[in-house]
């Protein structure tokens, strides 16, 4: 039984370039749960998730040829991943943003019937679990590869600028826009003594965060 190939992530990229049949396949296994963590987060949905990932690799098997190592390999292929997801929920058009009070729109989905019910509060780990996957959900895309990259994750705001081809400004809004409708959706939680661990993900991971404010358009 062989043990882990040696060979750094530039290293096996540039044997995959190179035609070596197999160098690609062991850079994928050796990230590949961290890059189905960030596509099922992004995409809220595992089989969107599971046909994402697969484009994704498949982008990144074609323009390996291409990488110059401007980033790490990793954040390439972050990069890759995360694209895929958001053009595939552009594509489908499936995401609907929650409207908090005061927003335009909220009037007109009363007018409509659509109940908005405070949640109750979860009784158990699980139900919690549940309600913060189905908060971060209903983020508008952009918003949810933010903070699933900066606060899951732990990318800094630099990396994930780099991986979604935005400015750092643009990141940084797009987290505390995420960040202030999260506190909204999941406010019923605050007075639990404990918030669950989601996978990584506690409700007091998105709680916003100080510093000033980029207007950077989201």
């Amino acid at each position: 039984m062989t043990g882990p190939d040696p060979r750094t992530d530039e290293e096996l990229l540039a044997a995959h370039a190179a035609g070596e049949p197999d160098a690609f396949g062991v850079l994928f296994r050796r990230h590949r749960d961290r890059l189905w963590a960030v596509a099922l987060r992004t995409t809220n949905d595992r089989e969107d998730a599971a046909d994402a990932l697969q484009e994704a690799m498949l982008s990144a098997h074609r323009a390996a040829a291409r990488f110059r190592g401007e980033a790490a390999v990793t954040t390439w292929l972050h990069r890759i991943v995360v694209n895929a997801c958001v053009d595939r929920l552009r594509r489908r058009q499936a995401h609907f943003t929650l409207p908090l009070p005061g927003q335009a729109g909220a009037e007109e989905d009363d007018r409509h019937g659509a109940a908005r019910n405070e949640p109750a509060a979860p009784s158990t780990d699980h139900d919690t679990a549940m309600v913060v996957r189905a908060a971060l959900a209903e983020l508008p895309y952009e918003q949810r590869a933010a903070l699933v990259l900066v606060d899951l994750q732990g990318y800094s705001v630099a990396e994930v600028a780099e991986m979604m081809g935005v400015a750092e400004g643009t990141v940084k809004s797009r987290c505390s826009r995420g960040r202030a409708r999260l506190a909204v959706m999941l406010g019923h939680l605050r007075n639990l003594n404990a918030a669950p661990d989601v996978g990584g993900t506690r409700t007091q991971d998105f709680a916003p965060k100080g510093g000033s404010h980029d207007h950077s358009r989201s």
